[in-house]
C-alpha cells in the first residue's frame, strides 16, 4: 500500500514527511552521475582485463589472493565473468535504449 495517494495528498490522518511523494529535481546529483558512470565502466573494464588464458587467470588469482585454482575452475570462472560482464552491458544498453525511446515518445506526444 502506498503511503500517499496519486494526487499528492496524504492518506489517512498521518501527515508526516513520509506521506509526501518524493520530488524529482530534474538533474541528477554528482553522486548519481558517478554511480551511472561506474555502472558502465565496471563491466567494460573487467571484460577488457580478463585474460584469455585460463592458466593466466589462475595465476592472477593466486598472486592476488593466495588461493590456488585448477585450470578447470579458472576456465569456469573466466566463462562466468565474461557472461556476467556481457550480460550486464546488454542490460545497460537495453535499459538506456528503452529510456530514450520513452523520452522520444513523450516528446512526440506533446503538442
Amino acid at each position: 500500500m502506498k503511503p500517499y495517494c496519486s494526487c499528492g495528498g496524504a492518506t489517512g490522518s498521518n501527515t508526516s514527511s513520509k506521506a509526501t511523494p518524493p520530488q524529482s529535481t530534474g538533474s541528477p546529483s554528482f553522486r548519481q552521475r558517478i554511480i551511472k558512470t561506474v555502472r558502465w565502466l565496471l563491466p567494460g573494464i573487467t571484460l577488457a582485463l580478463i585474460p584469455k588464458c585460463p592458466i593466466c587467470l589462475a595465476a592472477y588469482v593466486a598472486v592476488g589472493t593466495g588461493i590456488g585454482l585448477s585450470v578447470t575452475a579458472a576456465t569456469w570462472l573466466r566463462t562466468g565473468l565474461v557472461v556476467l560482464c556481457v550480460g550486464s552491458l546488454i542490460y545497460l544498453v537495453l535499459n538506456k535504449g528503452l529510456h530514450l525511446l520513452q523520452q522520444h515518445r513523450q516528446a512526440r506526444s506533446k503538442p
